[in-house]
Order: C-alpha cells, then sequence, then structure tokens
C-alpha cells in the first residue's frame, strides 16, 4: 500500500481530535456560561451530560449511512454538521437553546468513530490495521489534552462565546481539507492492483459471494452474532472506566487527594499523556504478532484480554496511602484501556461479513459503549451522595467491570474473522 495511507488515517485522527475539543469545550467554559446565563450546578451537570444521549442514539443510523453512502461523503457533513452547532452555541442566550445546541452536537459526533473504521477497512490490511486503529482512537485523548489550554485561552482572552465560533470552525477547515485529499483506495492513483488485492485476501469468499448475488444482508440482522453482543459489552466495559476520567477525575483528585487546580492542570494530565503512546503501543503490538505467525484472534485477543485485565487496577487508587501512588495507578490504568481500544477499533474491520457492514458494526458497538457515558455519571454521583463522598465503590466498580469486559472478549467474541454470512430470511441462525 502507498503511503497515502498514513495519510487517510492522520485525516482521521484530526477529525477524532477536533470532535473533543469542541465536546469539552462547554467543561472548560462551565463557569463563565453560568454566571452569564445564571445557570446553577444542576443544570449544568445536565448540559454536560446531554449529548450523550443524542451522541449514543445516533451511532446506529450513522454507521448505517457511512456503509450505505461512504465515508468520504458522509464524514465531512457530520464534522460540518457538530461544528455549526458548536459555534451555535455561542449564539446561546438561555438554558433551553443551550441544550438543544448540545443535543444537535452529540447527533453530529456519532459519524465520527464508524466512519474512521470504515476507513481504515478500506486502507489497510488486518496485519496494519491495529495501528492505524490505535491512530486515529487516540484523537480523541489528544482532542481533550489540548482543549484545556486551547478553550481555557480563548475564554480569558476573548470571552466564552468566541472560543466556541473559534473550535468550531476547525472543523470546516478539516471537511474541506477532507474533500481535497480523500478518496477510495480503487480510486487512488498510487494504489496497485496488487495492493487492492491484498486487502480483499481476508475475506474474499464472503465478498465473492455478495458479488455473485447473494441476498443482500439486513442491518437488524447484525445482532444475530454472538460476537457483536460480545463487542457491545466488552466495549461499555471499557467505557464505563473511559468516561470515568472524562467526567469525575478531576473532582476526585481535587476532593479526595486533595490536589490545588494548579497540580491538576499539570500533574492531572499525567494520565492522559500516558494513554496517547499507550494506545499506540496496543495497535503495533497487536499487528506485530499476526505478523509473527500468531493467528489474528490470539493476536487481537491478547491484546484485548491483556489490556482489560491490566486496567482493573484502577481499584487500587482508592486504597493507597500516598496521592502519588494513586497517579501512577491512574496513568497505568488509562494507558492499559487505550492499548485495549486500539483492538477494538480494528474488530469492525476484522469481523464483518463484508464491506458493506463496518461501519454499521463500529456504530452498534460504540451505541453500547455510549451508554457507559450515562451510567458512569450517574452512578458515581449516588454513590458519593451514598457515601458522603467516598470514591471505594465506583473505583472497585470500574475495576470489576475491567474483569468483566476481559471475560468478554475472551469466551463472548468469537474468532476474529469475517462472520459467516447469513442464510436466506427465515433460515437458521450463523454460527458465531
Amino acid at each position: 500500500m502507498p503511503a497515502a495511507r498514513w495519510t487517510m488515517v492522520w485525516l482521521c485522527f484530526m477529525a477524532l481530535a477536533i470532535n473533543y475539543t469542541d465536546r469539552a469545550n462547554l467543561a472548560v467554559a462551565a463557569p463563565s456560561i453560568r454566571q452569564a446565563l445564571g445557570v446553577d450546578n444542576t443544570t449544568m451537570g445536565l448540559l454536560l451530560g446531554s449529548f450523550f444521549w443524542t451522541y449514543a442514539l445516533m451511532q446506529l443510523p450513522a454507521g448505517w449511512l457511512v456503509d450505505r453512502y461512504g465515508a468520504r461523503l458522509m464524514f465531512p457533513i457530520a464534522v460540518c454538521w457538530w461544528s455549526l452547532f458548536t459555534a451555535l452555541t455561542a449564539a446561546a442566550n438561555s438554558t433551553a437553546s443551550l441544550f438543544g445546541f448540545r443535543l444537535l452536537l452529540g447527533a453530529g459526533e456519532a459519524g465520527g468513530y464508524p466512519a474512521s473504521a470504515r476507513v481504515v477497512s478500506r486502507w489497510f490490511p488486518p496485519h496494519e490495521r491495529g495501528f492505524a486503529s490505535s491512530i486515529f482512537d487516540s484523537g480523541s485523548r489528544v482532542g481533550n489534552l489540548v482543549a484545556i489550554p486551547l478553550c481555557a485561552w480563548l475564554i480569558g482572552t476573548f470571552g466564552w462565546r468566541t472560543s466556541f465560533v473559534a473550535t468550531g470552525l476547525l472543523g470546516f477547515v478539516w471537511a474541506a481539507a477532507w474533500l481535497l485529499v480523500y478518496r477510495k483506495p480503487e480510486q487512488h492513483p498510487d494504489v496497485t492492483p496488487d495492493a487492492l488485492r491484498e486487502m480483499a485476501e481476508s475475506r474474499a469468499g464472503n465478498e465473492a459471494a455478495a458479488a455473485a448475488g447473494a441476498p443482500a444482508m439486513r442491518w437488524i440482522d447484525l445482532f444475530r452474532y454472538r460476537t457483536i453482543w460480545g463487542m457491545m459489552i466488552g466495549f461499555f466495559c471499557l467505557n464505563f472506566v473511559i468516561y470515568f476520567f472524562i467526567t469525575w477525575f478531576p473532582t476526585y483528585l481535587m476532593t479526595t487527594r486533595h490536589f490545588s487546580l494548579k497540580q491538576f492542570g499539570t500533574l492531572g494530565l499525567i494520565p492522559g499523556l500516558i494513554a496517547v503512546p499507550g494506545g499506540w503501543l496496543g495497535g503495533f503490538t497487536s499487528d506485530w504478532l499476526y505478523r509473527r505467525g500468531w493467528s489474528l484472534t490470539a493476536a487481537r485477543k491478547t491484546c484485548l484480554v491483556g489490556g482489560m485485565l491490566l486496567s482493573s487496577v484502577i481499584t487500587l487508587a482508592a486504597v493507597v496511602p500516598a496521592a502519588w501512588m494513586a497517579l501512577v495507578l491512574f496513568g497505568v490504568a488509562y494507558a492499559a484501556l487505550a492499548f485495549t481500544a486500539a483492538s477494538i477499533w480494528s474488530l469492525p474491520g476484522d469481523v464483518a461479513p463484508t464491506r458493506a457492514q463496518v461501519a454499521s458494526i463500529g456504530g452498534i458497538q460504540n451505541f453500547a459503549s455510549n451508554l457507559a457515558g450515562v451510567v458512569t455519571t450517574s452512578f458515581t454521583g449516588l454513590m458519593l451522595t451514598v457515601t458522603h463522598g467516598s470514591f471505594v465503590i465506583p473505583l472497585a466498580t470500574a475495576g470489576g467491570l475491567c474483569l468483566v469486559g476481559a471475560a468478554t472478549y475472551l469466551f463472548v467474541v468469537g474468532p476474529i474473522a469475517p462472520l459467516p454470512m447469513l442464510p436466506a430470511r427465515g433460515g437458521a441462525k450463523p454460527a458465531p
């Protein structure tokens, strides 16, 4: 494959970095918005989590649309959609309008990950797919890291409304670059017929059946595979912990470990900084094992199961005596989660019966995983109320779900290979 494939995946990385910057903008601007619009803490909490509902729900149609119309068209539509409503947030003059803009933001952001998974499945053969997936997935963590200083500077210098306009404009610049650069491999002048054949080898039987006129699969039939349910459950477990870092982690450091705001702004970034190379290592390791002669199932599941098991050390952060020990454990856990996520985002391309289901499967597993965003925030808040501020139960639950996720990827998810084509409607259920 030509070097152009790396340009394509870095474009996906940039889109997801912008995605998470736009998403985090409200959290940084929250104090200014509370003062400007008279929003209380309870209402602000609802506003911060509002995009989760539309983001999770719209994963299902977003994946189908990307498969139906292609990433070249649907990816920039998604980015322009969420960028528009990021910029329009600057015009919010009430809680209702702000809530509406956040719901519409979440609906647009739903297309980012399914489109990225489809791009990687088209441009990368299985022995490179893990590392490529780790690159675009790391965009989310880089976006979170960039959002804090960038949005804080914009708000402090120009005001919170300008911050939303400025970050919103980034998406339109990206969309123009995407339309100029991105092409499917079949349409790119640097891709040889041999390279196209290499990418098609892993699912030659199913693709041939589809080309020969086999009945098209229904989207709903994807839920008949045990492997798909395993991917949904495993990703839910991982994201339950990921969203702790995104939502409650700052509160934990400042209330339980007594970090100052300055300490959080420096030391609190360490887990996120470690997670970025951790994700790249996960993708590299998965591909390296496969190239060394391991089966794709062994290579992917070793990273999936091993990463989830290691991330369970987050439970120990609740009981170690020193703050630096807790920070080390958080760093290890976050890096292990990112290590796992690289293989998670390889799975849609690995197991899709044909290329026509890659983004749909990505959307399905991401729908389940983002329900964890709602559960994490509400469960942790409830436990803090019941236990008068203790994080022991939330962190113990997070570690336990890491173990559940490891068991799910090991025992529920089947062989990592293209799933068998479904029989005619009304036939027997497919094998895993």
